[in-house]
């Protein structure tokens, strides 16, 4: 049963995956913890790490 609900979940994430945009129309701007925006290049791959606190 859990191999059938595995496969069943690779499928879908497969099917949303191959259904999505190859790249953004415009920059992702989001804002660090000084309210600074900072923006993304969109000309080569970044990779950026989301890291929060709840204090």
């Amino acid at each position: 049963m859990r191999l059938k609900v595995t496969f069943l979940v690779m499928v879908v994430v497969m099917i949303l995956a191959g259904c999505g945009q190859s790249q953004l129309d415009e920059p992702v701007t989001l804002k660090n913890q000084d309210d600074q925006a900072v923006t993304f290049p969109m000309e080569k791959p970044v990779l950026f790490f989301f890291i929060t606190t709840y204090t």
